[in-house]
């Protein structure tokens, strides 16, 4: 097996896995424990993968290959694909353990496990040997620091989950894409989840909730104190946090937009204002606006903005002053391919593209899909009355209100395809 004599195990989440041909079966998102009845270290059986659909399943550590810093190789492309259930004498990593408050022996040293470090014994068990701890401080201001010990040194690494933190769990978190974020979160027990949802900054938050189920949300939400659910929802996309809101009781709606900054706010209250299921109710408000007179050095260096998602960054709509929604007249858009084949000091209202009619925020949805589809389009301009730049519906917001409202939620998925707990499949 090649691999290190020792594996940390909570390293391993996010990796991807191949099978011996090189193709991608998913990626790890937790090791499983198994606990043991002497005084043994526990034992690791196996690794959490997530496949496509999220559907997690469960890979036994004798078909694992190869562990390094890139990537885990299993030995067969053979795989059970029933999906991952805990044995009540096991243990996940990453979900149970990692950040146990625990105290080490003899110097009776207290800590929260940071990682567990398994090593291969002469049965070929791979067998949990050390903890990495990081001391408590007690200062606020100050972290501890990392040390290791042997897992029988260990006290408070098995027991009641009340004595695990956050720290840990969110720093590891904060390493995925916000949609690994959130699948990551939905498999959390709700009182951990909501922990570490509340320990996540601000804009991590925001981009979290964007990608969970909209029960998810609001369950989250609702267990913020409402100045820092204002603070999430600001950060969040108008048009998600328009949706997000829209789940919540009036009173509860109310409370929040006057609790956000009035500019954040205005934008988030006039998407609410459009009947539901219309362009106006799914665009996006703040595409990427700039006035004819600007060039294409300064277009590429607007959508070059790393907070901008992708479709957003894909085109710029060029209008009159003002740039911000509602804008000036709406003279056309320019896709960034065009703006990589002209030179940089050309002007942006030479190189308008304005043969295909804008949406208007009364459009419905299947309108709103047969014209992006016709024109292949990603994103597609709204104006209103006036001809004004109201905003921009994108291929992403299509398909966030094409498809069923509980598509983001994996139980619902598998619950689709028949494929529940005990099913069994082979590929």
């Amino acid at each position: 097996m090649s691999m290190g004599t020792r594996v940390y195990l909570a390293r391993l989440a996010a990796l991807p896995v191949f099978d011996p041909n090189g193709d991608r079966v998913g990626r790890i998102r937790d090791s499983v424990v198994r606990l043991r009845t002497t005084n043994r270290p526990p034992q690791v059986v196996g690794l959490v993968a997530e496949m496509a659909l999220r559907r997690r399943i469960f890979l036994p550590i004798g078909r694992v290959t190869t562990m390094d810093a890139e990537a885990v190789v299993l030995s067969t492309g053979t795989l059970n694909l029933r999906r991952f259930e805990k044995r009540p004498n096991e243990l996940l990593v990453i979900e149970d353990l990692l950040d146990r408050r625990v105290t080490i022996e003899p110097e009776e040293t207290a800590g929260s496990v940071v990682d567990l470090g398994m090593e291969l014994n002469r049965n070929n068990e791979w067998l949990v040997t050390r903890v990495a701890v990081r001391e408590h401080t007690g200062r606020l201001t100050r972290r501890g620091h990392v040390f290791q010990a042997e897992t029988e040194r260990v006290r408070g690494l098995i027991g009641p989950t009340d004595t695990q933190g956050s720290a840990n769990l969110v720093a590891l978190l904060e390493q995925m894409r916000p949609a690994d974020m959130a699948n990551a979160l939905q498999d959390l027990p709700d009182a951990r989840r909501d922990e570490v949802a509340a320990a996540l900054s601000d804009r991590t938050l925001a981009d979290v909730l964007e990608e969970l189920p909209e029960h998810d949300q609001v369950e989250i939400l609702i267990k913020l104190d409402r100045e820092r659910a204002a603070d999430v929802l600001e950060r969040m996309e108008p048009d998600d946090a328009a949706d997000l809101l829209a789940e919540l009781p009036q009173a509860e709606q109310t409370l929040l937009l006057d609790l956000m900054e009035p500019e954040e706010s205005e934008p988030v209250r006039q998407l609410m204002s459009y009947t539901k299921g219309t362009a106006g109710s799914v665009m996006t408000s703040e595409p990427v606006i700039m006035t004819p007179d600007a060039t294409v050095a300064e277009a590429l260096a607007r959508i070059r903005e790393p907070e901008l998602p992708p479709v957003v960054a894909a085109q710029v709509f060029v209008a009159r002053a003002p740039s911000a929604t509602p804008s000036g007249k709406y003279l056309g858009m320019v896709h960034f391919q065009r703006l990589l084949r002209e030179p940089p000091a050309s002007l942006l209202g030479g190189l308008v593209v304005n043969d295909i009619d804008p949406l208007h925020p009364d459009h419905d949805l299947k309108d709103i899909t047969r014209r992006m589809a016709t024109y292949d389009m990603v994103a597609m301009p709204v104006v209103d009355n006036s001809h004004r730049l109201v905003g921009a519906v994108t291929v992403d917001d299509v398909l966030d209100h094409s498809l069923p409202r509980d598509w983001r939620d994996r139980d619902a998925q598998e619950a689709e395809q028949g494929i529940l707990p005990g099913a069994e499949e082979t590929s």
